[in-house]
């Protein structure tokens, strides 16, 4: 996952610092009420509340803001239902996309995702497309700054995760089965043991290599797919060089 968890770690770290963070909450909180609603309001008891309200921790949503997002999905205040849409495409180079979406007006979001798609020269495709090329797995990041490599590894093997990955030059990567994610989340937070991120994402089988132009597009896309308030989550399969990455973010 090492294209998809570059961006995901330099929109997290931007995302912390800038306008960004009113519509994170956004989004967060459409997902904390469609949780809520499918499931009811007892965490134990529902398996996507509880991770919904894991990500709106790790995001520091005020806990008044995360109990009112619960109190609206169970019913207490407006009537919200949103639809649950996965779109499938292609970007710049060819590279694959996953747009998770909850809309309440889906041709309104159709419409959206295909135009964003078109702009940066990209294609919607139909379902199955590209999510062939990927796998669901849970995934917990440890900052390599405050852990030594050694002493994690130990945990990992004690927690039932499956591994972890240290090429990153800034976090571990631990992955394990996504029903094993809220066990081994638990394992680590009762270590003491702090997580950078987590949570059950797509992972690629196989990425596609982009640079230049393509590269720009695609940052490009990814930030114009993220200002979509209903996107919840963009999966892809790019990787290209770290210092061109760099210097591409500058400008973002």
């Amino acid at each position: 996952m090492a294209g998809h968890s570059k961006w995901k770690q330099i929109k997290h770290k931007k995302g912390a610092n800038d306008s960004k963070r009113a519509k994170i909450f956004t989004k967060l909180i459409r997902e904390l009420v469609t949780a809520t609603r499918q499931g009811g309001a007892d965490p134990s008891m529902n398996s996507r509340l509880r991770l919904a309200i894991q990500k709106a921790k790790d995001a520091n949503m005020p806990g008044d803001t995360l109990d009112k997002a619960i109190k609206r999905g169970s019913g207490d205040g407006e009537e919200e239902n949103y639809e649950e849409m996965v779109y499938e495409g292609y970007g710049p180079g060819g590279a694959g996309l996953i747009v998770e979406v909850l809309t309440d007006n889906k041709n309104r979001t159709a419409a959206d995702i295909r135009h964003i798609f078109s702009k940066y020269g990209g294609a919607m495709g139909a379902p199955g497309s590209v999510s062939y090329n990927f796998e669901r797995v849970g995934q917990l990041f440890f900052a390599k700054s405050a852990y030594q490599e050694e002493f994690l590894m130990e945990l990992v093997m004690d927690s039932g995760a499956d591994d972890m990955r240290v090429e990153d030059e800034e976090y571990y990567e631990v992955n394990c089965a996504p029903e094993m994610f809220h066990s081994v989340r638990e394992f680590f937070d009762e270590k003491q043991v702090n997580i950078e991120e987590s949570g059950i994402v797509r992972r690629p089988k196989t990425k596609s290599r982009l640079t230049g132009d393509d590269l720009v597009k695609m940052f490009k896309l990814l930030n114009m797919m993220e200002d979509n308030d209903d996107v919840q989550e963009v999966y892809h399969n790019f990787d290209g060089d770290e210092l061109e990455i760099q210097k591409i973010m500058e400008n973002f």
